[in-house]
């Protein structure tokens, strides 16, 4: 499979090409620092402030989009929420059909934002998530995928999950990569909102008990 990686310069998007790489698919990798990208991959430079039209070149003939992009809180409304939504945008102009996009625990549920500490703090944040959750869900007819992660670490892959939890917790970074990439192979992550945690189930077994 072809698929473009959207903000495969920061941590989780290094991981998913990665793993893109090991099991032989084609990657377009959009960043801004393509410097330190792999040599497999096809670098592209990827700027959300561009137009849905821009965008939509950049994705040439790709078959699926992972939505990897973040600010980390410097540009909240161009990139994390127009940013996605211009690039859900340019993938259904594109003809694309599959789009998995990383979110955040509790994203669309606005009562827990406040209840647990550490999303009390990114208020923005998750408005931002939110709405182009919500835009990802009635406003496509993309073959969409939403994971919502929790606190990512850098700690060692398990490649061991919890699905849809009764609480939030801490994520591995590589385990959030892992989740998004298998997710793209399991029919039942289609049109599914799916929050993770560390757990004990590996991945692909979780993915298909769905």
């Amino acid at each position: 499979m072809k698929v473009f990686v959207a903000g495969a310069t920061g941590r989780v998007g290094q991981a998913v090409v990665k793993l893109l790489l090991a099991q032989g698919d084609q990657v377009l990798a959009g960043g801004r620092n393509l410097a330190q990208l792999p040599a497999e991959v096809t670098p592209v430079a990827l700027d959300l402030h561009a137009s849905v039209a821009e965008l939509q070149a950049k994705l040439a003939d790709s078959q699926a989009v992972i939505f990897t992009g973040g600010s980390r809180g410097q540009d909240l409304l161009q990139t994390d929420l127009n940013g996605a939504v211009k690039l859900m945008m340019a993938a259904q102009a594109a003809g694309i059909k599959r789009f998995i996009h990383l979110s955040s625990a509790y994203a669309l549920d606005q009562n827990m934002w406040a209840k647990v500490p550490a999303l009390a703090q990114l208020t923005d944040y998750n408005i931002a998530k939110f709405f182009s959750d919500r835009w990802l869900m009635d406003e496509t007819t993309l073959a969409y995928t939403i994971i919502q992660a929790g606190i990512l670490t850098p700690t060692p892959a398990t490649g061991k999950v919890s699905l849809n939890p009764a609480t939030s917790g801490e994520n591995s970074i590589e385990d959030v990569a892992a989740v998004l990439v298998a997710s793209l192979a399991e029919p039942k992550t289609i049109r599914q909102v799916i929050m993770m945690k560390a757990g004990t189930t590996p991945i692909a077994e979780a993915l298909a008990q769905l």
